[in-house]
């Protein structure tokens, strides 16, 4: 799998949907925005990972 976005683009828009409130449980992010998941599990070891990074 190729990912279509980049590490920090994945990390910029958790943040985006983390500031507008959007539930980021995995299930949810999973059917709401797959290519993100996707792409956070291409750079990630988990989506848990990836919402660490986009906290730091």
């Amino acid at each position: 799998m190729d990912a279509s976005m980049s590490a920090n683009d994945v990390i910029s828009q958790i943040r985006q949907l983390k500031t507008s409130g959007q539930n980021l449980n995995k299930k949810k992010m999973k059917t709401s925005h797959p290519e993100l998941m996707q792409n956070a599990l291409f750079y990630f070891p988990s989506w848990e990972h990836a919402l660490t990074n986009a906290d730091q």
